[in-house]
């Protein structure tokens, strides 16, 4: 059996709203349960959870801009290879990692790259 055929009808709706998301742009996972008109950010994490690695996960993200635990180098490499804008961290921030700077990063859904991002 494919495995297209095995992912559940829910996950198959968020993994192609990750895949819609441009380079150098996110949305949270509460703006792509929003966008599906269907269940919330802990659906939508658990569906990349389990089945996110074909899409660009780093583009489904949390609210606060914190990279995912575990996978900050690798998500980190894809958004400086993207251009997606970032805060660098504080010298005190705990292993220096910057965050996303949501307010110039966050994807709405709309036609342009530079739209404003409001959900």
């Amino acid at each position: 059996m494919d495995r297209m055929e095995e992912l559940p009808e829910y996950a198959e709706r968020v993994l192609e709203v990750a895949e819609l998301i441009p380079p150098g742009r996110v949305m949270t996972y509460g703006d792509v349960a929003e966008w599906l008109g269907d269940g919330g950010p802990r659906q939508v994490g658990r569906a990349m959870s389990l089945y996110g690695g074909g899409v660009p996960w780093w583009r489904v993200v949390r609210a606060d801009g914190a990279l995912l635990p575990g996978h900050e180098l690798r998500a980190l490499e894809h958004y400086r290879t993207e251009g997606t804008p970032l805060r660098e961290a504080a010298r005190s921030a705990e292993g220096h990692v910057p965050r996303l700077d949501m307010k110039r990063a966050r994807w709405d859904g709309g036609g342009g790259a530079d739209d404003s991002a409001h959900i």
